[in-house]
């Protein structure tokens, strides 16, 4: 019976302590699992007890005439512009272990199961909460490269060619490209095809591609081929409680429980390019009230204060990109039939009212009255 009377040592002080030891590891290996970990703002000021921290950007200095400063008193200020980052995502684990599976298992068997389990979804929630804040903040690109290869040096190059008040040119080692798995696995097979490359073909990574570093992702959200961004563009600070474990009233099981605090938020939304399928629209076709047309039902129903409908119809339509410019489609008003041949494509788009360009899409299959 040594193991079930092993099931008090959670709340003695040496089960204290195991449970704590368990806690650290799990918040290592989730820093180790995680891209986000990887490439997130971590220069970041203030106490994360209080409920927030703060990540700064400062503006590039310009050189004056020798004399300026001297002449008006004094020199220039040193202009930054402050990120509020909040924790205020309130998250927690907690499971209940009976008397009996404790007996079967032992308490740091059982416990290291339910640790790891742990540290996998806690890493997969920072993971998706990080890169849909990404994408939200980001830019959808549209790009003209035939490969993805040439697709994605494009997407880099455009980063590394940024400048403004804050930034003249990225360095490449400084920035980051993930990746769907799809679109990681055609770079991998790519490059697997190329005389003399430097990638050897029996291993998962490549780590780098022109100088950037590379990963492959399925946290991204669905319609995204790849992400390039500066590493620390996003911030996305993590508090955790330590494991604590407590006898629930009434029963012979405990409550082993995590409970964590984060919050993300974009620091440089002008250092993020993306390259995506412009999903968010569903649609839905039935027949009209006229032969030969269709009544389509779209969600959101409206197009949006500056933003209008338009559609285009064939055997087969390909979804639109973010950023895509639809100036060659059709105007649509959001409720008038549309003339269209049963068991073709329709999609429909969100586009900028003034340039056309893609918000986002959806597509249906066409049901026109007989």
């Amino acid at each position: 019976m040594a193991k079930t009377n092993s099931l008090s040592v959670l709340l003695d002080p040496s089960g204290q302590m195991l449970l704590s030891e368990l806690f650290a590891g799990v918040i290592e290996n989730i820093q180790k699992s995680t891209v986000s970990g990887r490439i997130k703002n971590t220069d970041l000021s203030g106490d994360p007890n209080a409920g927030s921290v703060e990540a700064k950007r400062f503006k590039n200095a310009n050189s004056k005439s020798y004399g300026t400063a001297r002449s008006g008193g004094s020199g220039d200020k040193i202009k930054g512009k402050p990120v509020t980052i909040n924790i205020d995502t309130d998250r927690e684990f907690v499971e209940e272990i009976e008397e009996k599976d404790v007996s079967l298992l032992g308490v740091p068997g059982l416990l290291a199961k339910r640790a790891a389990n742990h540290q996998a979804r806690l890493a997969a929630e920072l993971d998706q909460t990080f890169f849909a804040v990404a994408i939200s903040e980001g830019t959808g690109k549209v790009l003209t490269g035939s490969t993805i290869a040439a697709k994605i040096e494009e997407m880099i190059l455009a980063l590394e060619t940024t400048k403004n008040d804050y930034i003249d040119g990225i360095p490449r080692d400084m920035i980051s490209v993930t990746c769907s798995p799809a679109i990681y696995s055609e770079m991998r097979n790519l490059l697997d095809t190329i005389e003399k490359s430097n990638v050897t073909t029996d291993i998962e990574e490549f780590n780098k591609f022109h100088g950037c570093r590379i990963w492959s992702s399925n946290r991204l959200p669905s319609n995204v081929d790849f992400i390039v961004m500066v590493d620390g563009s996003v911030a996305q600070p993590v508090m955790a409680n330590p494991y604590s474990a407590e006898k629930i009233p009434l029963s012979e099981a405990y409550a082993v429980s995590l409970f964590f605090h984060y919050g993300t938020k974009c620091v440089m939304d002008d250092l993020i390019l993306y390259y995506a399928t412009a999903a968010g629209v569903t649609v839905s076709s039935a027949a009209g009230t006229t032969t030969g047309k269709t009544a389509l039902t779209v969600d959101p129903v409206s197009a949006g204060t500056g933003r209008s409908f338009v559609y285009k119809t064939a055997a087969t339509v390909t979804m639109p990109k973010v950023g895509e410019n639809l100036t060659s489609w059709t105007a649509w008003n959001g409720t008038d039939e549309i003339t269209a041949t049963t068991g073709n494509q329709i999609v429909v788009a969100i586009v900028d009212s003034t340039s056309r360009l893609c918000k986002m899409a959806g597509s249906a299959t066409v049901a026109a009255k007989a």
